[in-house]
């Protein structure tokens, strides 16, 4: 009971300290007086209490004064002057903006504990007799068998060793839509098999799983302030100061200057502790950065701290990797040519018999293609690997050879198909060939194809003004074919991790603002030189720990949300710095001219504040 009530105990506090008030204010209205202010007391101590601690503990451990110290001083001395009702609506409202502004930050932290309740605690180890033994996560090792049935959350990061299945990612990737996987497919820890039992190889330590890193990540961006925020705070204690001093100063000089009244003047004094208090700018930025973080994560996005957000809003040119960021990272058929006469279903079988015999990358691609294309490859071929060139094997009394052109007949191989090996080249093809008795067989073309998502991603950049260019390792005639098809700026090929890096330096010196996209080892150096360096979710380790932002689905148009909900977060903490510091400036100038009372500086100032925290809860709406 008392877990579901904690997280609200400041608002139930705020609200009763409310009830209190508006009884004592009846009881004063019937003159019952002592007891009219006894509840106020209560009202005071209620509302105030949290507050009221917070501030004398952050006073003492900082070694200076801050907002909460003001209003408890302007709280006192309302009380002192006999306006109990307004110190006790000063303190109500205090009391409700913290409690709004511990809302949000507990907003924000659900998405964490939400993860961290996600998280197994026990798997089934797979013993080699094939019997299973629950088991506590931290007991498991690198290499061990793991069992995992429908409807249960995958407990380590690890691959398929047997079986197949649907499993939901929501949780890491932020889609909803389940992810097919099959044997040497990766899983990760928390989350869900949802059809069938398969069992799984643990690859990494239950303490370095994708999912702690994503709980790590989050809780270091709520403890990081962005610089805007540690101005903010910097500027708090000075201005409390300056406060304070004007205050005392207030306390005498209107009296001898202008002739008020000693109780005018103090109670002018009071009204200037309550609207000159910077609550509304100290909350202008925190609970929209927090905000924004937790719409992030929720997105599939993760945020190291609120300063990756400031920069995002000001990017003006990303770099892009290509393979695996601007490209899908692995070769795909996208082309596969018979000879003239020759059977389709035969020469297909043919070809993923000799390729399923090999782990290459390209061979890989090609058995795919087969299967999907719905041929049963044929089995028991005997290949002999000739490193550098290809495969090669005997069939029906032919040597048959697969592999590049050198190795099949470079002639032969150029005049295939009326020349189409150069025009497949130039759209920045791999071609793989087949050879018989009588010659070229067929031919095989292999592209690391754009991802879906790549060309609009661009034009929406391009659509607000980012210059966007593609540094890749590359030769030039495939990064030009790359370039073209997705519609980039400018391309530079042939990149060395140390290339990266001297072409980031040059973009910023033009640009300021730039960020790094990428997802491999070789891309870390140039994702730490950028203003704001973007990892894909599926990277490597160290792109993923040096980044400054993660693609937690590697979907990139969380490029272009993630730019649009940083915009949105700067503007609001715009509007918010605006809208305090001209509350603050009309309701000073209002008291010297004695234009307004305490009740309705009390107003002003709090509901101001309730406001900015209000207007920085709209970071939780994903319709940015």
């Amino acid at each position: 009971m008392w877990n579901k009530v904690r997280p609200h105990i400041e608002l139930i506090a705020a609200i009763l300290s409310g009830v209190l008030i508006i009884i004592a204010y009846i009881l004063e209205l019937q003159e019952i007086t002592a007891l009219s202010v006894a509840t106020y007391l209560s009202a005071f101590v209620i509302g105030g209490y949290a507050k009221a601690k917070y501030g004398i503990k952050k006073t003492i451990s900082d070694k200076q004064l801050n907002v909460e110290f003001l209003m408890i001083l302007a709280a006192v001395g309302a009380s002192i002057i006999g306006f109990w009702t307004e110190g006790a609506i000063l303190i109500f409202i205090f009391a409700l903006s913290g409690a709004l502004e511990t809302y949000t930050m507990n907003k924000s932290r659900k998405e964490l504990s939400a993860l961290m309740e996600m998280q197994p605690d026990e798997a089934w180890l797979l013993e080699e007799s094939g019997e299973t033994t629950r088991v506590p996560v931290e007991q498991l090792k690198i290499g061990d068998h793991v069992a995992v049935r429908p409807g249960e959350r995958i407990p380590v990061d690890g691959e398929v060793y047997s079986g197949q299945t649907a499993v939901d990612e929501s949780a890491i990737s932020g889609e909803a839509l389940p992810v097919s996987k099959y044997e040497h497919d990766n899983l990760f820890a928390g989350t869900v098999n949802l059809s069938g039992s398969i069992a799984m190889i643990m690859t990494k330590p239950s303490n370095e799983t994708m999912f702690q890193k994503i709980i790590e990540l989050v809780q270091t961006a709520e403890s990081e302030k962005s610089p805007s925020q540690q101005f903010i705070e910097r500027f708090e204690g000075r201005y409390v100061k300056i406060v304070l001093i004007v205050f005392v100063l207030m306390l005498f000089v209107p009296h001898y200057l202008v002739g008020w009244s000693w109780n005018e003047t103090f109670y002018r004094a009071m009204v200037l502790l309550v609207v000159a208090s910077p609550c509304a700018l100290v909350a202008s930025i925190m609970p929209a950065t927090l905000a924004a973080i937790s719409n992030g994560a929720k997105s599939g996005i993760i945020y190291k701290g609120g300063a990756h957000l400031e920069n995002l809003s000001v990017i003006q040119a990303i770099a892009f990797d290509k393979t695996g960021t601007l490209t899908r990272g692995k070769p795909e058929v996208t082309d596969f040519i018979i000879r003239n006469g020759a059977d389709k279903e035969n020469v297909m079988a043919l070809v993923a018999g000799i390729e399923s015999q090999s782990n290459h990358p390209l061979a890989k691609a090609i058995t795919d293609f087969v299967v999907q294309q719905g041929f049963e490859p044929l089995r028991n071929l005997p290949i002999e690997d000739v490193p550098g060139n290809g495969l090669k094997t005997m069939f029906n009394g032919d040597e048959i050879k697969v592999g590049k052109p050198a190795f099949v007949g470079e002639d032969e191989a150029y005049s295939f198909e009326g020349g189409i090996l150069s025009a497949l080249a130039n759209e920045g093809k791999t071609v793989t060939f087949v050879r018989d008795g009588h010659g070229i067989l067929a031919a095989m073309a292999l592209k690391d194809t754009v991802r879906d998502i790549t060309k609009t991603t661009i034009a929406e950049l391009q659509d607000r003004g980012i210059y966007c260019i593609m540094l890749t390792g590359d030769n030039r005639k495939t990064a030009k074919a790359i370039a073209e098809e997705t519609g980039v700026d400018e391309f530079i090929a042939e990149c060395l991790p140390g290339d990266k890096v001297q072409h980031l330096k040059t973009l910023l010196e033009k640009y300021k603002y730039v960020a790094m996209i990428g997802d491999g080892i070789n891309d870390a150096p140039a994702l730490a030189t950028a203003t704001t360096g973007i990892a894909m979710g599926e990277g490597t380790d160290i792109a993923l720990e040096t980044a400054d932002v993660i693609l937690m689905k590697n979907d990139l148009s969380r490029i272009s949300y993630s730019i649009r909900l940083a915009k949105k977060m700067q503007r609001i903490v715009k509007q918010n710095i605006f809208f305090s510091v001209a509350v603050i400036l009309i309701l000073i100038l209002s008291n010297f001219f004695q234009a307004i009372s305490l009740p309705l500086g009390v107003i002003g100032h709090e509901g101001s504040t309730i406001l900015v925290i209000l207007n920085g809860l709209r970071m939780l709406n994903r319709h940015v």
